[in-house]
């Protein structure tokens, strides 16, 4: 399977990461795109910030899904300071407020290793909406204990070669930040023991095709699911995400 980057991508270095999940007002949601695209990815990341990605969900009409990255923990309370304190922000802060009914689901995340960040695009090109109905596919899981590296052996040893072998190999792997939210205007999700992991597809063929490669085999259906769910509070959250023309990951050629 192709990966998110294009022929010009890097490792993403961002070593906190927010996933942020809104639920949005109907029929508003092409408002905050706009917002986002126009004002809010360049003001945050002349700051800098890094924001890795915006989308539609496409199981929720009126859901907005974003990533952003910091550099690091120290840094995150004066960013967001200097963004939410900023000319830009005050400008349209009650233009972006007046879309959102909940704008507080939001995990705290880190990359599992040195290796697991997203690669992502050099540069951000405006691209037009994929016809071929591209996707990031966005899964997390909700454990009983925080991850240690049992789980991450687990998750590397016996579900990411099934993954692969069934067209969604993980391209980027998170896990909770559990270092204390230091800017509490924004609030983020506690007590909970998050990892994530992101893939993509060309169509959404590949992802029924991909499943159905699961259904399959007897590996993943017989020992390595069960051994899976013996770790999950809930059943995984699958977020199925189209990329905005300006964000940086979506599904793109090889690297």
């Amino acid at each position: 399977m192709e990966s998110t980057a294009t022929s010009t991508a890097a490792r993403d270095v961002s070593q906190v990461l927010e996933l942020r999940q809104y639920t949005l007002h109907p029929g508003k949601r092409e408002v905050l795109v706009d917002l986002f695209e126009r004002l809010f990815v360049d003001a945050q990341e002349l700051l800098g910030m890094r924001v890795l990605g915006q989308f539609r969900d496409l199981d929720g009409p009126d859901r907005f899904v974003w990533l952003r990255g910091f550099p690091d923990l120290a840094s995150r309370a004066g960013l967001l300071g200097a963004f939410y304190g900023g000319p830009v922000w005050k400008a349209n802060r009650e233009a972006a407020n007046a879309t959102m009914i909940d704008s507080d689901d939001v995990l705290l995340l880190r990359p599992v290793d040195a290796d697991s960040g997203l690669r992502l695009p050099c540069e951000r090109r405006p691209q037009e909406d994929d016809p071929t109905g591209a996707f990031v596919l966005v899964t997390v899981y909700l454990l009983d204990a925080p991850v240690d590296d049992t789980f991450v052996r687990l998750f590397r040893t016996q579900v990411s070669p099934i993954l692969a072998a069934a067209g969604c190999p993980p391209l980027g792997e998170y896990r909770t930040e559990y270092a204390r939210n230091d800017f509490p205007q924004l609030p983020v999700r506690e007590g909970e023991h998050a990892y994530v992991w992101v893939t993509s597809f060309a169509a959404p063929g590949d992802y029924d095709r991909s499943r159905a490669a699961l259904a399959r085999s007897s590996a993943w259906t017989s020992d390595v699911e069960p051994a899976l769910r013996g770790h999950f509070t809930s059943p995984p959250q699958v977020l199925r995400l189209a990329p905005t023309a300006r964000s940086l990951l979506r599904h793109g050629g090889p690297t």
